[in-house]
Formats: structure tokens, sequence, C-alpha cells
């Protein structure tokens, strides 16, 4: 606790100075100790169940990009970094957040691995990523895995959120309602839906041509984004969402059952339909699809489409208070032993301002780590330890430098 919260960075150079800790032992926890990491995550998962999980909590999915530089960090490339809203050289992570009663705390991390990162072995073998993952899965794959992971440990959740970068997948809302779950997830505009029943079926042969052999849809299909256009202004309702920092946050919905069906299944599906708008706003924010039941009211599934907002402030609260993003390694394992200390910190953070929310209703996280680096017993530094730090600090730039220098003079 010292490191993380009194260091400048929280990765294990600068926490190992804290406390003065030969960082190389602490690096070493991450990549080749003999911690049952697999229990830290099962145990992780229990405590977050214990704390946020129930009839009202949210499983919410979605994902976050770590620049990187260089090459050798497992599963890095050229990809969609959402943090900075472009393509870039990262890594990205499929995350899953326990939310309820405007709290939430991460509880599961996967990193991606792009297809031309698990047809290269040697590659794979150098980031230590072990053989049963050198296979390609999709954001998606991961996610659904997650979700089933979450159920085996006997997570307590009634939704699952997804955004719209997940939820366009139909073969993935599918899978989680396979799994028994219901969900909101974020739709593209694009995403086609049925006024009626379809009722799917296969023509009937005429005797000329081939004989027809797929499903074919016995009504129209129609846009989302065409259907909610030809709605009134009248059909638009105001729900309040959830308190804010500035008072309720309130936005305007679209609801309607609709049927869906992907081209293959037998029978579509009806699910709810949601489109949001922003109070005083004509733009359109969000498409949704639920699988809830039909006489779920939409006040419950507005609230729930809103609940997303929470592991983007999970995700900033790990990156800013607990060093998420501050990582020093490049192995496969030691990315996911990172990760799983992060979700511990959080946690620990989350609870504390649980248990001060009563007596400080306005406590944050950040209050919580201002007040930890401030209490905590601080070790003061000698002017010989501060300049030893010092020197190896400018030791290790020399040796990058040096480094770096005879790596373009071998691609001379």
């Amino acid at each position: 606790m010292h490191g993380l919260f009194q260091s400048e960075r929280a990765n294990m150079l600068r926490m190992g100075e804290v406390n003065k800790v030969d960082h190389q032992a602490m690096q070493h926890m991450l990549t080749s100790s003999a911690i049952d990491w697999n229990g830290f995550g099962e145990q992780i998962a229990r405590e977050t169940d214990a704390l946020l999980g129930g009839l009202e909590a949210i499983l919410i999915i979605d994902e976050s990009g770590f620049a990187k530089k260089g090459e050798a960090s497992a599963g890095v490339a050229r990809q969609w970094n959402g943090r900075l809203g472009k393509v870039d050289n990262c890594q990205v992570g499929v995350f899953a957040s326990l939310c309820q009663n405007g709290m939430a705390s991460l509880l599961d991390a996967r990193l991606y691995l792009p297809k031309h990162w698990v047809s290269d072995t040697d590659r794979c073998g150098k980031a230590a990523i072990p053989e049963e993952h050198q296979h390609y899965e999709s954001k998606c794959e991961i996610a659904l895995s997650m979700i089933e992971t979450a159920k085996q440990r006997k997570v307590r959740f009634a939704y699952v959120g997804i955004d719209g970068g997940y939820g366009k997948d139909p073969a993935f809302l599918r899978g989680i309602d396979s799994l028994g779950c219901t969900f909101v997830a974020d739709v593209h505009c694009r995403q086609m839906i049925y006024r009626e029943d379809p009722m799917p079926h296969i023509p009937v042969w005429n005797g000329c041509g081939r004989q027809p052999k797929q499903l074919k849809a016995q009504s129209e299909a129609v846009r989302f984004d065409q259907w909610a256009s030809e709605q009134p202004d009248t059909a638009w309702r105001r729900i309040r969402l959830r308190d804010g920092e500035k008072g309720e946050l309130e936005a305007q919905y679209l609801h309607a059952p609709v049927w869906v069906w992907d081209g293959s299944e037998k029978q579509a599906q009806r699910w709810h339909m949601l489109v949001r708008r922003e109070v005083g706003a004509s733009e359109i924010s969000h498409y949704c699809l639920s699988n809830a039941p039909l006489e779920t009211p939409l006040q419950k599934l507005a609230q729930v489409q809103a609940q997303r907002f929470f592991i983007e402030h999970s995700f900033h609260e790990a990156k800013s208070e607990c060093g998420m993003a501050d990582y020093q390694v490049r192995r496969w394992d030691a990315w996911h032993h990172h990760m799983a200390l992060v979700m511990l910190a959080t946690l620990f953070l989350v609870r504390q301002k649980m248990l001060g929310r009563r007596q400080w209703p306005m406590l944050s996280i950040n209050d919580l780590v201002t007040a930890l680096a401030h209490m905590l017993p601080r070790r003061q530094l000698t002017a010989e330890e501060l300049a030893e730090i010092i020197h190896k600090r400018h030791q290790r730039r020399l040796n990058a430098k040096q480094s770096s220098a005879r790596r373009k003079v071998a691609l001379e």
C-alpha cells in the first residue's frame, strides 16, 4: 500500500523506491512466483460479489486500450485504442465489472490477442503465452467466456450491460441468451428489426430452378434508425436514470417490443428495443436491444442501460489511482497478474468508500487515495539514498539509450 499510494507511478520500479525494496524481486512476483493466481482471481470474484452482488447488480463488459511502444509485449499491435479514440500501437484488454447502486469494481480481465499473434508460435513463446491460449478468440468470444466464468464463480447479477462494439455481434447476444442471462446491449443504428414476426420459412418450390433451402422472412425488416426517425415526438418518454454529480440524470427514450432474426434461426427473437437521446438534444445517442421479459418496464431497462457509465468510471479510477496502465511487463502471465493486483486494490478502495459513504456522502476514490498517501507512515529518504535513486535512474536511461543505438546499428 505504501508503494502504490505514495509513489510517483504505480510500477514496480517506483514502488520499490518508496520502501527500499528490490524492484526485480517485485517483478519476479508477477512473472515467476508460486502464487495461485487462479485462486487469487476466484477470491476477488467472491469478495466483489459479497460487496456488490445481488438481484439488482449488473455485470458490465467493456474493453480498454493500453498504449505501448515496440512489438514485444503480448498482444501488442496497431489496433483501436478506445481511450485515445484512434488506431494506435497498443494492447487491448476485455474487462468485466460488477455494478450496483452507483458503485462498481472490476472482477475479471483477459488480454486480447490479434490473429497475427496466435499464428506466430515463436513470438507467443517469447511473450510466455501458454499453448492453450495460442488460438484466436474474438473479443466477443472472450467476453462470453468471462460471463460464463462469472456464473461458474457464483457471482450474483441480474443483467449484463454491453456497449455497441460487442452488441453489434448477433452471435454474442444469442450466446448470452443461451447462458440464461438477461442483457441490455447497445447496438449499431444499422441493426435490422421486424415490426411483425417474420415467421421464417423455406419457400415452397414451384418446380422451376433450384429447390429453395434457405429460410426467408415473411415480413420486411427495417433499420433501427429508420424506425426511430418515423416516431412522433409524443412517443418519447423522459426517464430519471440516476443521481449524477450535478443532480438527477435524465434522458428521453423510445421503447417497443420488436422481432430480431439473424437469417438462420428457425424462430425470430422477441426482444425490447430502446432508443435514447439526451434531454434537449435532437441527435440519438444510443440504440439498444434487450432480451428481458416482455413485461419489464422501460424505467428498469433505461436505468440498466445507463449503468454502463460506471465501468468507464472504474477504468478511470483504476488507471489514475491504482496504476492500471503503469505496468512495465511484456509477458502474458505478468499482464494478467498485474491486472489481478489492480482489481484487488480497486476493490479495497470501493469497500472503504462504501464504509465512509454515510459519514461523507461526497467521498471519492481520489479522496481516499489522498488520505492514504498522507496518513500511511512514510519513510524519509536520506541524502545518500536520494542520490542513489537518482543515480540508478540515470544509469537506466543511459542503458536504454545505448540499447536503442545498438538496435539501430544492427538494422543498418
